[in-house]
């Protein structure tokens, strides 16, 4: 037979029963029997076919107690409860597919919005092509209403883009030359060419909906818990319905036993809970990867924050360039020409600010090493540079005279980073950089007390003077500056030592040890990195801080829903039980009442779709933290 939908399945059993009333009422008793009987075979086919499906794979399933049910009613007459728990089961089914698919409609909105087609720009002219015939090198033309379809740089133009599919954030941003766009965002208002370097699959917006689906596929401590339960409550239930014959031999009360203590409710309370959260947390750019580390946030009582790039800008300046026995752009061109292979957020800085002074970068770099928590090594020109903070100073020989020392910390009193170079194993400068503090990171931090966070710290290789400054801003627990990627490892373990559930805070490469350290790791999505964004358990896709804490009070939200939801399902069914077992309660009300519980567990997930914590959160950000450009720097 065709397969049919619970809608259709529904509404011929409902019209059937409509037929037999009518029947009933012109006193056509035997012909309402007989369509009463074709009611509950017709709705019953379907309801057994499920259930001969789950014993197939070993598994009892609830299809299967209500099969026996209808089949033992019809047996001994009863077709009005046989029609009308078939009738009530398959349209319950139905209600809770539909409320269920709301449960999922952040996951279903994002794939809506997976561009499909891209204007690219080769030889031959404009050609329109699918997504999936677009390349890495391409150059993508896009323009006012039309969505990003790939990863890339601008190259040409100018826009208002909205990225509310990857970040949340539904005020578009302005973008230019430079400036990185991601697929399933769409242009506001202007003109744009991109260089695609990331398509198909491998973008942003592909892998957000990849971590989703696996996400809302995953199963929490509890659901596993109940899944194992379901698998020994179901087949006990029959013997017990068989207890209860042996004991009344009343076959319809041991029938009206064995549908009531179907654990329908029961078995979605927990899964239904953890898809509308997972979801919310999709839309609002936040992506927590799977249930079981939804409950492990839920729990969290300290977060480890780093510092550049989390709790602040990491869009840093440089403030001043002091120079020893060499002119001030000759070091800064020496300098960039050895950053320019260099990922981070201080290095790309200083090539930022050689550019901006128009210094000619045309030296390539020789034996470049990276030093994690340290600097970097290189030769430019013939010269050896060593560039960073002065343990890398001490490692490669260099002594700092005293003045120069008392210069840098000065300007690290002030809340700079303080650059040290040395040409050829001698100091000859010192470039000051500065951060800004996240207008929102004070608001957040606030939120996350107020939450439920017992402490908060912050871990950064950064020099302790600026770290202390911008701790002392935030109201911090705790600030451990001057740190290596394994010093923070050693702390995160510490705190777990002390029975802390520790959150880890990062978005650089060298936060990855401690994000996998931690019991949740946090990374900051598009402006963090790949290795953060994979170690992570939870990808803030913006870099606004108030989305961990949306997080946070998210996950407290779920789990509490989620134990509404057992305690529902869970009452339900054993004050049902109580009333089959006092003659209260029988076959056709009971079964209204269990689907009833069904549609109230899911309806109470549901809420969670629309669930926020800090609604008014951009006012408050401007209200409360209150900065802007005059925010301190760091």
């Amino acid at each position: 037979m065709k397969q049919m939908k619970n809608s259709q399945i529904a509404g011929i059993t409902g019209l059937l029963l409509l037929v037999a009333l009518v029947l009933h009422l012109a006193g056509f008793s035997q012909w309402k029997d007989y369509v009463l009987i074709a009611s509950s075979l017709f709705a019953g086919y379907f309801i057994a076919i499920k259930a001969f499906k789950a014993l197939r794979m070993k598994a009892f399933s609830i299809e299967l107690l209500v099969t026996i049910a209808v089949i033992g009613a019809l047996i001994i007459g009863e077709y009005v409860e046989s029609a009308v728990v078939t009738f009530l089961f398959i349209f319950g089914a139905y209600l809770e597919s539909r409320t269920l698919e709301k449960t999922r409609s952040s996951l279903r909105n994002l794939i809506d919005q997976t561009p499909t087609e891209a204007t690219v720009i080769r030889p031959e002219g404009h050609i329109k092509l699918p997504v999936e015939e677009v390349v890495e090198g391409d150059r993508v033309l896009i323009r006012s209403g039309e969505k990003v379809a790939v990863d890339g740089a601008i190259v040409s133009g100018q826009a208002l883009i909205v990225e509310a599919a990857i970040t949340g954030e539904s005020v578009p941003a302005s973008k230019s030359i430079g400036d990185r766009v991601y697929s399933g965002t769409i242009i506001d208002n202007g003109y744009i060419e991109v260089t695609a370097d990331r398509v198909g699959d491998d973008t942003t917006f592909a892998k957000i909906i990849e971590m989703v689906e696996e996400a809302q596929e995953s199963k929490t401590t509890t659901q596993k818990f109940l899944d194992r339960f379901a698998q020994i409550y179901t087949p006990a239930i029959v013997i017990l319905s068989i207890l209860v014959y042996a004991i009344s031999r009343n076959v319809e009360l041991a029938l009206t036993f064995l549908v009531i203590a179907c654990p329908g409710a029961l078995v979605i309370s927990a899964p239904v809970s953890m898809v509308a959260g997972i979801g919310n947390g999709a839309r609002n750019g936040v992506l927590i990867k799977g249930g079981e580390i939804m409950e492990r946030l839920s729990k969290i009582d300290l977060v480890i924050f780093d510092k550049t790039g989390t709790l602040t800008r990491g869009k840093p300046e440089v403030t001043e360039i002091k120079s020893w026995g060499i002119d001030e752009n000759t070091l800064l061109r020496l300098v960039a020409e050895a950053e320019r292979l260099s990922e981070h957020h201080l290095g790309q800085t200083i090539v930022a600010e050689a550019r901006k002074r128009e210094l000619p970068l045309n030296e390539e770099p020789q034996n470049v090493e990276i030093i994690k928590g340290g600097g970097m090594l290189a030769i430019v020109a013939s010269q050896h540079l060593a560039i960073g903070n002065r343990k890398l100073m001490a490692d490669q020989g260099v002594s700092i005279p005293e003045q120069a020392d008392a210069y840098a910390v000065s300007r690290e009193k002030a809340g700079n980073t303080a650059v040290l170079i040395a040409i050829d194993k001698q100091l000859m400068g010192v470039i000051s950089i500065a951060d800004q503090i996240k207008p929102e990171a004070k608001l957040a931090i606030n939120q996350l007390r107020d939450a439920g966070v017992k402490k908060m710290v912050m871990l950064t290789g950064d020099n302790r003077h600026t770290a202390q400054l911008v701790g002392n801003e935030l109201g911090l627990d705790a600030v451990h500056a001057e740190l290596l990627p394994q010093d923070k490892v050693h702390w995160v373990n510490k705190f777990k030592s002390q029975n802390y559930r520790v959150a880890m805070v990062g978005d650089g490469i060298n936060d990855a040890p401690a994000l996998a350290t931690a019991d949740v790791g946090l990374a900051m999505g598009i402006g963090g990195t790949d290795i953060s964004m994979e170690t992570a358990d939870i990808v803030l896709m913006s870099d606004r801080l108030d989305q961990f804490s949306h997080a946070y009070s998210l996950a407290k939200a779920t789990v509490r829903n989620m134990l509404q939801n057992t305690i529902l399902a869970v009452g339900t069914v054993v004050l049902l039980l109580a009333g089959v077992l006092l003659g209260k309660i029988f076959l056709a009300s009971g079964m209204l009442i269990h689907e009833l519980s069904v549609i109230l567990v899911t309806l109470n997930a549901v809420r969670l779709i629309r669930y926020r914590a800090h609604a008014k959160r951009e006012t408050k950000i401007h209200n409360v933290a209150g900065c802007n450009s005059d925010c301190q720097t760091a």
